[in-house]
């Protein structure tokens, strides 16, 4: 696993604590539930151990102490435009969701929420634009970290970046799941997760092993990834949620990860060997690079001189060896004898400053005449972005690189992008991609920057996002006459149920090698991950198939598989081990060079695999593009010098790095581009490959997949009984979780709800009659849905609802789903009397996959009649030990055809 270290760069914190607020209820009716003066603590305590941590020292740690939103913003502004190395944000304040869920407000000190059909949060900062911000920020790694009521909301935003550079470098730390809220603790001390928060910080985490640790005992480092689990493990058995539910923190972190180093726990020395051994500890954390010192040190003499004129620091806060501020904003003591004070020691760090950076620069480097490179911006196929990066990476250290002087000719920032995204935004959208004109349509957002390089999977896929002609364009693509590198796409093989010979691994179709593998074991599966992100997934889908008339249907339902589909090929290989029995029966539509390069991600051991090789699947085949845009020639002979330096290195010298990632050569025998362990379970010769992908081809197979599913239908029941009564209110109780739902189904979906509770004959009551209808309807509807004084009675209103939704679709092949959200308290009902084995059978002959969403966190457990009857009917056990919200969302997702 990849390991970042801040230790020694320009790095920033902005720790921002709301413990009062100006409008609280019940005095204020749109105000907030009340004052949290716990928060306050929080902010004193993180910032001695961060301090002590030694990642970040006094002076790159800014505290807002219940900042109002526009105050919040600027501070947050100003942390990510000088951040370099880590970019922290820490919150804790109150935390707000809509009736939607698909958001989270942090809320200010002058929160307020406007109520009405759809809540509105004034004086918050909405998490979205918050990660927006942190975005454009030029450091390398992002740690945020939230504590604060419904804080794993923030999941679902950060999964909803499209661009994976932004989720790569961004890692987030949840103080608990989403739609649950949370005690703050007593007054006197800080909450409950920053107390446990700091406690790891300053004492290190037992038995964390990474690089640079121990093999026992506390590690020195205290890593993100082993913090996150260590607060996760602590707070969910010691601690619960106003729910009662055990109160479990969450993070998210682009796979494969990359750990940050956040500090080193209290009494732990510094590595043998580190730099503040060889230059003494003042110039650990000096920048390394005379610009960077330039640039480091006029941004502390920029952001003291802002902190005294507001009076939020001392003027020894100035000097490095001072102590963070912990005084609340205002004016400073002493009055105005101590801002002149204060202007006499900022003028005399300056001078100190300037003289110590002549005295080391000048000593340490002969390159500080150096002016700055050129930056280009690389976009790629997310398959082949870390390929490409690490290629990137290599070339800028290189002798291609590097003038006669010592200096760097250019910098290349790379990122990838969803492949139906960047071919749609060239092709139809160069206009609001120079200048976004709305939300609506915001490539600069969705995708990147404008790239001056663009490296697809196949070079059919910049013939298809050549502009058409209709509209004007503002960019112009020349690729290269031909791809530099290939990699075959394989069926990925459990070693166990493939076939033994290389020769019978070659030579056939995909459908010849899939008939083949279902003779030799019936309970294989095989997957594909996303056609609309990557092009090995869309090369995959043509493939699939097949060149004939295609029954998309059928194809479709031979990939399909619980929960959506992987976004990138590394991904679906990298999670099929999460599960031993699903890595031991399941064949995966992959790249090739992922075999060798995208297996070492996944923590647990995998199970060995082999490539069998279709004939009739288009192989990868990247290609370098020159990306040109109008108005966009002011330095244009430098950026095309750059850009063919870059180009002949790639398609020369730069090769081996492909070659390393498990690449082969373009034409000819199309041999490895680098030896390669025959373990990995790969064919040297693999015999004639399948022709090009053709940009029309990719086309069809792409909308056919759109438009495979049709409207769906889903019949949702709400378990309405009485024990039912503390799960009911706001957006995390059991109406507003099924609101959430209601994004993925559009105005040609059909769906309907039941109130599953029986005081009468019926086991079921109507909410909602079944039929397409208009989100707004649906929900006031919900707003409708009461607890009843009854038991539920889940055995009828299941068998019910399989009976209506097989009558539904006996005439057609819609997508269809039955949702049953319940808090499993009358399961009586379903064991007693055989009612269970009669239902599985049930669910077995209707074929209509039954999403049980238990609002327990053992409802999912094996053997628990929830996850028997999902299993039965092909459908999807959810509880409140993973994320139901998010997983409820993308099971209707799949079934209907809204936007969410």
């Amino acid at each position: 696993m990849d390991r970042f270290d801040p230790r020694g760069k320009v790095n920033r914190a902005l720790l921002v604590g709301v413990s009062e607020y100006e409008f609280t209820r019940p005095k204020h009716r749109d105000g907030v539930p009340g004052q949290l003066p716990a928060v306050a603590h929080n902010l004193a305590v993180l910032v001695r151990a961060l301090e002590r941590g030694g990642v970040l020292r006094p002076l790159e740690i800014t505290v807002a102490r219940s900042p109002r939103l526009a105050d919040f913003r600027h501070s947050l502004r100003a942390a990510a435009g000088s951040a370099e190395g880590l970019l922290l944000l820490y919150f804790a304040g109150h935390g707000a969701v809509p009736s939607a869920g698909d958001e989270l407000w942090l809320q200010m000190r002058d929160a307020e929420v406007v109520r009405g059909e759809t809540a509105g949060f004034e004086g918050a900062a909405r998490f979205t634009n918050v990660l927006r911000i942190l975005a454009n920020s030029h450091a390398e790694r992002i740690v945020v970290v939230l504590d604060c009521c419904n804080a794993g909301n923030a999941a679902r935003v950060w999964e909803a970046v499209e661009r994976p550079d932004v989720r790569r470098r961004v890692s987030v730390l949840m103080s608990v799941q989403a739609n649950h809220r949370i005690d703050a603790g007593d007054a006197d001390t800080p909450t409950p997760f920053t107390a446990r928060l700091v406690e790891l910080l300053t004492s290190g985490i037992e038995d964390q092993q990474g690089e640079g640790q121990d093999d026992a005992g506390p590690g020195d480092e205290v890593h993100f990834l082993a913090l996150a689990e260590a607060l996760r493990a602590y707070m969910s058995t010691h601690h619960r949620t106003e729910r009662g539910e055990p109160w479990e923190p969450q993070s998210r972190t682009e796979n494969p990860p990359v750990d940050v180093v956040l500090g080193i726990r209290a009494g732990a020395g510094r590595p043998v060997g580190s730099r503040s051994e060889a230059v003494g500890a003042g110039a650990a954390g000096r920048p390394t690079s005379g610009r960077r010192r330039r640039r480091a040190f006029v941004a502390r003499v920029r952001a003291a001189a802002a902190r005294l004129r507001s009076g939020a620091v001392g003027p020894l806060a100035l000097l490095p060896s001072a102590p963070a501020p912990n005084r609340s904003t205002g004016q400073a003591p002493g009055g105005r004898s101590t801002r002149r004070a204060a202007v006499v020691l900022l003028v005399l760090a300056a001078a100190l400053g300037l003289v110590g950076y002549f005295v080391v620069d000048n000593a340490a480097s002969d390159r500080s005449a150096c002016g700055p490179p050129v930056e280009l911006r690389l976009l790629t196929d997310p398959d082949l972005e870390s390929t490409v990066r690490r290629a990137a990476d290599t070339y800028l250290t290189s002798a291609a690189n590097t003038t006669g002087g010592g200096c760097r000719r250019s910098g290349i920032t790379v990122y990838g992008a969803g492949s139906a995204a960047v071919v749609a935004g060239l092709r139809d959208q160069s206009d609001p991609w120079q200048r976004p004109v709305s939300d609506d349509t915001d490539p600069q957002r969705d995708i990147g920057p404008q790239p001056d390089v663009w490296i697809p999977g196949t070079r059919a896929t910049a013939a298809r996002a050549r502009s058409l002609g209709v509209a004007r364009t503002y960019v112009t693509l020349e690729p290269d006459a031909a791809p530099f590198a290939y990699s075959p796409m394989v069926l990925s093989l459990p070693q166990g149920i493939a076939e033994d010979s290389a020769r019978d691994r070659t030579g056939d179709s995909l459908a010849g090698l899939r008939a083949k593998l279902a003779r030799r074991d019936k309970s294989a599966s095989v997957r594909r991950p996303d056609p609309e992100y990557t092009d090995s997934a869309l090369l995959a889908t043509v493939g699939l198939y097949g060149s004939g008339k295609a029954d998309v249907g059928r194809a479709e339902g031979s990939v399909a598989q619980t929960g959506p589909p992987a976004p990138t090929a590394g991904d679906l290989l990298c999670t099929l081990p999460d599960d031993a029995d699903t890595d031991r029966s399941t064949a995966a539509l992959v790249p090739e060079f992922l075999m060798v390069s995208g297996v070492g991600c996944d923590r647990t051991t995998r199970t060995p695999r082999m490539a069998e090789y279709p004939n009739d699947v288009p192989g990868l085949t990247p290609t370098f593009v020159r990306v040109r845009w109008t108005g966009g020639d002011k330095d244009e002979a430098a950026r095309d010098d750059a850009v063919r330096r870059f180009h002949d290195w790639l398609t020369g010298t730069g090769l081996a790095v492909f070659g390393q990632d498990g690449f082969r050569a373009p034409s000819g025998a199309r041999a490895f581009l680098a030896a390669h362990d025959s373990a990995t379970g790969l064919i040297s010769d693999p015999g004639r490959p399948a022709g090009a992908a053709g940009a029309e081809a990719m086309d069809t197979a792409l909308n056919q997949y759109r438009n495979a599913k049709g409207p769906g239908r889903v019949l949702f029941l709400l378990d309405s009984s009485g024990s039912m009564a503390g799960l009911w209110q706001g957006p995390g109780g059991a109406p507003g979780i099924l609101k959430q739902s209601l994004g993925g189904l559009g105005t040609q979906d059909e769906y309907g709800v039941w109130s599953v509770a029986s005081p009468g004959r019926s086991p079921y009551a109507e909410l909602l009659p079944f039929g397409p209808h208009k989100r707004g309807d649906a929900e006031r509807a919900l707003d409708r849905a009461a607890v009843k004084d009854a038991e539920a009675d889940p055995y009828g209103a299941l068998k019910a609802a399989l009976d209506t939704m097989d009558r539904k679709g006996r005439d057609d092949d819609r997508p269809e789903l039955i949702v049953f959200l319940t808090d499993d308290e009358d399961d009586n009902h379903l064991t007693a009397k055989g009612h269970l084995d009669e239902l599985l059978t049930a669910a077995r002959a209707k074929g209509v996959p039954v999403v049980m969403a238990a609002l327990d966190s053992g409802g999912c457990a094996k053997g628990r009649p929830d996850q028997r009857i999902s299993d039965a009917s092909g459908g999807r056990c959810l509880d409140t030990k993973g994320d139901l919200v998010a997983g409820l969302r993308d099971e209707v997702a799949r079934t209907g055809t809204g936007d969410e």
